[in-house]
């Protein structure tokens, strides 16, 4: 699917990251966004940006402050954190 969207220059290329191409910038753009609203997974957001490989997602998701932590792992992640903190208190101490 090709898009077209014109923009006027004064209005974008203030905000455009200096040496990214506009296009490239629209794309990672709506990526992101998709990516950020769970509507496509990271597999199919290397696709669409060309990425090859796990790693480099994860740096460009960091670069704009995109962490894949969400609540319900922050819930799991504290239950298992008091699981384990009470298996410990109730260990017999030497």
């Amino acid at each position: 699917m090709e898009i077209t969207v014109t923009v006027p220059d004064d209005l974008l290329a203030p905000r455009l990251p200096p040496g990214l191409e506009p296009t490239r910038a629209a794309l990672e753009a709506i990526g992101l966004e998709a990516y950020r609203r769970r509507r496509i997974t990271s597999y199919q957001l290397r696709m669409l940006l060309g990425i090859g490989t796990r790693f480099e997602l994860d740096g460009l998701l960091k670069q704009h402050e995109i962490y894949d932590y969400t609540i319900d792992d922050f819930d799991r992640d504290l239950a298992t954190i008091r699981e384990r903190d009470q298996d410990r208190q109730s260990e017999p101490r030497a």
